[in-house]
């Protein structure tokens, strides 16, 4: 085994896989950065009462400008307790920034004109911080799109080990 391995846990980085620690450890730190820098940024952009989720919804919420269901956001969000993101919508709808109509028996969220104007002050924010660091470390958008599919490889990685584990 390694000894310069960077882990949270010494005792999983001991098994058959210490990379698969150091990987983990690496996505526990860039998890909470990100949440971090998300939350920041959408300050920033002038809703400073937002969580890491609340963000993360209106983004969703706003994606291509279409309305969406709250299970459609739960899933595509890879959210397993509708609660959770419930709670954020009802949060945003408060501050103005989503609104839901019903359509039938089934309730459809859109973002509202503030909270476009919000998005779009996150967007030039986004770039004026981040993307000239970006730049500047990462070289190339390749980088980039080569991450995003190791990032979605190992969330189906890690969501198979979850069902794994609940049937334990």
């Amino acid at each position: 085994m390694k000894t310069n391995l960077i882990a949270s846990s010494a005792h999983l980085a001991a098994g058959r896989a210490p990379d698969l620690s150091e990987v983990e450890f690496g996505l526990m730190i860039a998890s909470h950065a990100f949440d971090r820098w998300t939350v920041r940024c959408m300050a920033a952009a002038g809703l400073p009462e937002l969580t890491a989720t609340d963000v993360m919804v209106l983004h969703h919420v706003y994606h291509r400008q279409r309305s969406k269901k709250l299970a459609d956001i739960c899933f595509t969000l890879n959210v397993e307790d509708t609660h959770i993101v419930s709670y954020a919508l009802k949060k945003l709808e408060r501050l103005g920034v989503v609104r839901g109509e019903r359509n039938g028996k089934e309730v459809f969220y859109g973002v509202t004109e503030l909270g476009a104007e919000h998005i779009k002050r996150y967007g030039v924010i986004r770039e004026q911080c981040l993307l000239e660091g970006l730049e500047a470390s990462a070289g190339s958008l390749e980088f980039t799109r080569q991450l995003a599919n190791t990032l979605r490889a190992l969330s189906g990685l890690y969501d198979q080990a979850a069902r794994a584990a609940t049937s334990l």
